[in-house]
């Protein structure tokens, strides 16, 4: 359905696993368009760190996990 959704979902297990701090959390915004529309996302896939409870940093689109990681702010805090 969305291939650059399947193609970072691995990406995003990897970080889970090597991260205790990061919880990853899907949702299908088909099925969610309130929160969809309550975070702006506007193009999928749409990642957000949350930190608190609230947005922390976001990133769009698949891409490699050290990209990732520097665009939510992890990169620091993976090395």
């Amino acid at each position: 359905w969305c291939g650059p959704c399947h193609a970072i979902a691995p990406v995003l297990e990897q970080m889970a696993s090597e991260r205790s701090d990061l919880k990853v959390v899907k949702l299908n915004i088909d099925e969610q368009p309130a929160v969809a529309q309550r975070y702006g996302v506007m193009s999928i896939p749409t990642l957000i760190l949350f930190k608190d409870g609230e947005p922390a940093a976001a990133a769009v689109g698949a891409m490699p996990k050290s990209m990732l990681e520097e665009r939510l702010g992890l990169a620091e805090a993976a090395a």
